[in-house]
């Protein structure tokens, strides 16, 4: 069974950098639609940013220009680097694999990771 393991969580001062690493225990990083999700307490998961196959990607308009899926096929690794971060930035962020376009609503895959932590304050 696939497993995704998320790293690279901790509190940061607003307008600090972070990069979220997302390990696979197999090869579904390298082909498969990958996305990272967050979930601040007491709101709903809201999609971040989504990595397709062929390399194309899409940005929740809160963090567009300011935050960057990529993957690392040799190190079956997808990150999100998080750079001018802001307050409301904070949340648990989750990595997810074999998620689907319908249109332009994003459905999340079967298969996430534990989630990392990621707190943005003075």
């Amino acid at each position: 069974q696939v497993q995704l393991v998320e790293s690279g969580g901790g509190l940061v001062q607003p307008g600090g950098s972070l990069r979220l690493s997302c390990a696979a225990s197999g090869s579904i990083v390298n082909n498969n639609v990958m996305a990272w999700f967050r979930q601040a307490p007491g709101k709903q998961r809201e999609l971040v940013a989504v990595l397709t196959g062929d390399g194309s990607t899409n940005y929740a308009d809160s963090v567009k220009g300011r935050f960057t899926i990529s993957r690392d096929s040799a190190k079956r690794t997808v990150y999100l680097q998080m750079n001018s971060l802001k307050p409301e930035d904070t949340a648990v962020y989750h990595c997810n694999a074999e998620g689907k376009w319908y249109g332009s609503v994003f459905q999340w895959g079967r298969i996430w990771g534990q989630g990392t932590q990621v707190t943005v304050s003075l």
